[in-house]
């Protein structure tokens, strides 16, 4: 009787599985044209993309050519099958259906370019080839209901904690650094008086909404009662208000991307977020921001569910394609998660994001951010800001506060692109380094905190002071500097011209100063000064901060 019992139950069980609709990713097994495509870049990327990879020294390779349209189309006019997003990351698409529908897929001869089929739920990949080789790839808001002097307002001590204000008074306020926010609603974005300053600059670049397929990513509006998430993710970095508001990079340039589907918790969300991420590469972008995560589905999806082992940043779909977005050379911010002791969900478990938690007004940990553990192969959070009770603007034009890493992560992307600005030379690799490296508890990290609340204008220190300009013989010694500074030319000239600029342009000193000699520049005042070094047949540049 118990076996008879057995069998019925496993019966019902597969009577129910190929009963329901299913969520799946295809992969593909080859490409078209991808030896033209690789020879041609710009016919497949920007020329900003182009030219950040190449300063990056990052290759176009096979995961930079688009998917096969001609597949696509294909499964699109297969029975029961809808697809949803597709990837040339993973070259694959996300679809839809009855899983005896999706496993039709594989017995289709005229499909024969079909390499593998990885569902969601994993139960059903059970003795089933499920990453491709061929392909050579390897409700979470519920907490969160010209030189310029500014006036933060509501915002200073948001900004004031991670130090962004002093990279402000020296000019970097993100410009020439272009971000991509990965979101849900962005409402009204495209009329707010606060982000007037914004558009008027042609720094709002417009984006798309992959949910439902369209450029007009202002269109969709939540529902009545619920946040416009985007939106206010997007005021952490570039709103501004006269005296009254200023984001952390309010002179940067965005596009929108809306992946997240307010109405639904399903995996396909993770397949628009890698489809965005790629479209961000393809256009140059340099800082990704994510306030988003994934691990439980909830009662809906039960089977989609990530275990907590599963955070190990190499395992979740939308944290194998942060992975991937990492080695094209994008820098990754992401929100570390408002779920407390259940720890950090994905993309925010991958070694090559920044992930960022949450403290309070002082400094203290906010107990809703989520904490790390052993199961991450790198340290997480990696360092936190203000997530709780921040100052954000709303779809109506008005400034509230709110709870939840989704705001302390754009606070903190927002500072991240001011600090690129100021250290162009420097790898996403290496400005990730530096924000660690300024964590209030970098010596004694933990799960909580990470390496604690980072000093963006010591890292810009410590930056500037590990730059050797122009040739690796070429050196400036302190910096930064408190009154004698010292130049090694790097040649047998003896003596050269120096000239110090201040960031207004403003020439503050000119002098002849002799190889490996000190010249005093205690009479500056603080803050950060261009050089230039005449030799007798070129110009060398430099930047050094005056303590």
């Amino acid at each position: 009787m118990k076996k008879k019992l057995l069998y019925l139950s496993v019966l019902l069980f597969q009577c129910a599985v190929f009963a329901q609709v299913q969520d799946a990713w295809v992969y593909f097994v080859d490409k078209e044209n991808v030896s033209a495509s690789i020879n041609n870049p710009i016919s497949i990327l920007s020329q900003k993309a182009i030219d950040r990879k190449r300063k990056a020294g990052i290759a176009i390779d096979f995961r930079d050519v688009p998917v096969n349209e001609n597949y696509i189309a294909q499964l699109k006019n297969t029975s029961g099958i809808s697809v949803l997003a597709k990837s040339k990351w993973y070259n694959a698409v996300h679809v839809r259906g009855l899983k005896t529908d999706i496993d039709n897929l594989n017995s289709n001869p005229s499909l024969s370019f079909i390499d593998a089929i990885d569902f969601a739920d994993k139960r059903l990949n059970a003795k089933r080839r499920v990453y491709s080789k061929s392909a050579q790839v390897s409700d979470k808001f519920s907490l969160e209901n010209e030189t310029v002097d500014f006036v933060y307002g509501n915002t200073q001590n948001q900004v004031e904690m991670i130090q962004v204000d002093q990279l402000h008074q020296n000019d970097f306020t993100g410009e020439g650094i272009t971000i991509a926010v990965l979101d849900a609603a962005f409402t009204n974005v495209n009329t707010m008086t606060a982000f007037q300053r914004l558009r008027t600059a042609g720094d709002l670049k417009g984006g798309y909404d992959f949910v439902d397929g369209t450029y007009d990513v202002y269109a969709y509006t939540p529902p009545s009662g619920s946040i416009s998430h985007g939106t206010q993710v997007l005021s952490c970095m570039a709103g501004f208000v006269t005296n009254e508001y200023v984001g952390t990079a309010p002179d940067a340039t965005y596009y929108l991307f809306r992946t997240e589907d307010g109405k639904d918790e399903n995996p396909v969300e993770e397949s628009y977020w890698v489809e965005a991420a790629e479209r961000a590469d393809s256009l140059g972008v340099d800082i990704i921001n994510t306030s988003l995560g994934y691990q439980d589905y909830g009662p809906n999806y039960p089977n989609y569910t990530y275990t907590s082992d599963a955070m190990d940043g190499n395992t979740a779909f939308i944290t194998r394609g942060s992975n991937i977005a990492f080695e094209k050379g994008l820098l990754l911010v992401t929100s570390a998660g408002n779920s407390g002791n259940s720890g950090v969900g994905a993309p925010a478990d991958s070694p090559n994001v920044l992930s960022v938690g949450a403290v309070d007004a002082s400094g203290q940990y906010a107990s809703f951010s989520s904490i790390g553990s052993s199961i991450q192969p790198s340290q997480k959070p990696d360092v936190v800001a203000k997530g709780y009770r921040s100052n954000l603007i709303n779809r109506n034009d008005v400034m509230v506060q709110n709870n939840g890493t989704s705001f302390s992560g754009p606070i903190m992307a927002g500072g991240v692109a001011c600090l690129m600005q100021a250290l162009p030379n420097k790898t996403p690799t290496e400005i990730m380094g530096l924000v660690r490296g300024a964590g209030s508890q970098f010596n004694t990290p933990d799960y909580q905190l990470g390496y604690g609340i980072p000093d963006l204008y010591q890292a810009l220190q410590k930056g500037l002071s590990s730059i050797e300009f122009n040739s690796l013989a070429f050196k400036i010694y302190p910096n930064p500097v408190n009154s004698n500074l010292f130049i090694d030319f790097g040649t047998d000239e003896s003596e050269a011209q120096l000239k110090l600029f201040n960031v207004l342009g403003v020439l503050v000193l000119e002098t002849v100063v002799n190889n490996k000699k000190g010249v005093s520049i205690s009479h500056l005042p603080q803050g950060l000064y261009l050089g230039e070094i005449q030799l007798e047949n070129e110009t060398r540049s430099f930047k050094i901060i005056k303590k």
